[in-house]
């Protein structure tokens, strides 16, 4: 294969990896209209937003495993179609129920794509600098777009209305389904492979389980009977998975893999800096908006220099890859990540230098993490296994993405509830002290004074959360990073006596 079309073939790739990634986040700064609109509970809020990271880790295992076994150049342009029809159904949706609906359909052209996106790069690179080169490449792809959702999403609501940011998947997936036909490589599955359909169902239920505990846990008025129902069977469904995955002689995780300790804690990497990323820019654009009243494109370029850091050393910590272990960059990305959201948490309310300074060190970190996580995890898995290895990497970065609006954005509305303190003379729904959103649109409905006093009481219990929320993504952050330095250092010293004892 010519050195150009590599490249090129690369390009296409990572066109269909920023329309994953950007619909991860796009709606971040659409959230508020689109709440409004549909008339969306907080319960529907999260859903929206995390149908679709969701139900995505929940197939990825079985996608790359089918990628594996039918042909991956097929799997990527199927998906493609699948992608650009839910999208059309999104940005049409009526009711809130329908938006998810389509978001979860969107999820499964998703999953189909993203395994394929890696694992035809792994085949088509096939020297190792080149490979981690185009990886890292990749990688900062997938951290910058993701950071690149909210200012796309705020660009489109300047000038249309919520719908937009699904419509404009539609030109890209016809230009890269286009490309992919007539320039990617035909390579033949493994149709000996066998397909786990009952493994594919256990791990679905095991994720949709613990996410929907969680979220049930910190609603208020939430049903803890259910709540724990749904934590039995979320946990008992993984359990029986890895049984399964143990025995079985075509398993779609073949869990003997994480015997590494490098591909093991690259999948640890991946998964802390997707929950850190998506839980804070989650919180944070929901921040100036509802709170400071930014617009969704103000909201939207504020943060755009996590993107931009995370492009830069994402793509530097592909060449680094080359001379330094990956333990020694993934736990040095993670300290930079957590001092960042430190710091921003310490001067969220000062000089906007300050500001912007601890923005790029947090997308500084986390995009040199994800490189490295990425890189560590294809590099360290046999060629056969790599639709394999790279569902398991997108599992780690969508599993942490949903987790990290489950976990922080629940955590936001369970410190929301406790602190908001209504004005006694106010006569407002209960469902004020379900969402700042829904405090908002009640406050509509008042006259100017109490709706000010209504507006204050909920802007204040929401910076109460906003606060809980970065202290805990700085610890997990920071705690991550101890545990895999600690890892580092003991790998260090085992070949140090390995090489002593030769």
């Amino acid at each position: 294969m010519s050195n150009k079309n590599r490249w090129l073939i690369l390009a296409i790739v990572s066109s269909a990896l920023l329309l994953i990634v950007l619909d991860t986040t796009i709606l971040y700064t659409a959230l508020p209209r689109l709440t409004h609109d549909l008339a969306a509970s907080a319960s529907e809020k999260l859903w929206i937003v995390n149908a679709y990271p969701l139900v995505m880790a929940g197939l990825l295992p079985t996608m790359g495993t089918l990628g594996d076994r039918l042909g991956h150049k097929r799997f990527f342009a199927i998906g493609l179609i699948i992608f650009g029809a839910a999208s059309l159904i999104a940005a049409f949706a009526p009711v809130a129920s329908i938006l998810i609906a389509a978001r979860a359909l969107l999820a499964v052209g998703a999953a189909m794509m993203m395994p394929a996106t890696l694992s035809i790069i792994r085949v088509t690179f096939t020297d190792a600098k080149e490979r981690s080169l185009a990886i890292g490449i990749w990688s900062s792809v997938s951290a910058g777009g993701a950071g690149l959702g909210p200012i796309v999403g705020g660009l489109l609501l300047e000038h249309f209305w919520w719908g937009s940011v699904f419509l404009i998947n539609l030109p890209i997936v016809v230009i890269a389904f286009i490309a992919t036909m007539i320039l990617v490589p035909h390579h033949a599955g493994d149709k000996e492979k066998k397909f786990d359909w009952i493994g594919s169902v256990q791990i679905m239920l095991g994720l949709v389980g613990l996410v929907f505990a969680i979220k049930e846990i910190t609603r208020r008025g939430g049903s803890m009977a259910l709540a724990v129902g749904a934590l039995i069977i979320g946990i008992t469904a993984l359990s029986l998975f890895i049984y399964r995955q143990r025995r079985s002689a075509a398993p779609l995780i073949d869990l003997s893999l994480f015997q590494n300790p490098t591909f093991t804690f690259g999948t640890i990497t991946a998964m802390v800096s997707s929950f850190a990323l998506v839980g804070i820019e989650f919180i944070m654009t929901q921040r100036l908006q509802l709170v400071l009243g930014l617009s969704p494109l103000q909201a939207g370029l504020f943060v755009i220099y996590i993107p931009l850091a995370s492009f830069i050393t994402g793509t530097l910590a592909g060449l680094l890859l080359n001379r330094y272990p990956a333990l020694r960059i993934q736990w040095m990305s993670l300290f930079v990540a957590a001092i960042g959201i430190g710091g921003y948490l310490m001067f969220h309310e000062s000089n906007y230098m300050l500001q912007v300074a601890c923005l790029m060190l947090i997308g500084a970190g986390l995009g040199s993490g994800m490189s490295a996580a990425s890189s560590a995890i294809m590099n360290h898995a046999p060629s056969h296994k790599a639709g394999m290895a790279a569902s398991i990497e997108e599992v780690s970065f969508e599993f942490g993405g949903a987790s990290g609006i489950a976990i922080l954005g629940s955590l936001s509305s369970f410190i929301y509830t406790m602190s908001l303190r209504v004005p006694g003379d106010l006569n407002v729904p209960s469902t004020v002290h379900d969402s700042i959103d829904e405090a908002l649109l009640a406050a509509e409905h008042l006259p100017a004074q109490a709706a000010d006093s209504l507006k204050e009481a909920a802007s204040t219990a929401f910076d109460q959360s906003f606060v809980v929320v970065l202290a805990t993504g700085a610890a997990i952050t920071a705690l991550s990073g101890l545990v895999i330095l600690a890892v580092a250092y003991k790998v260090k010293t085992r070949r140090s006596l390995i090489v002593k004892e030769a």
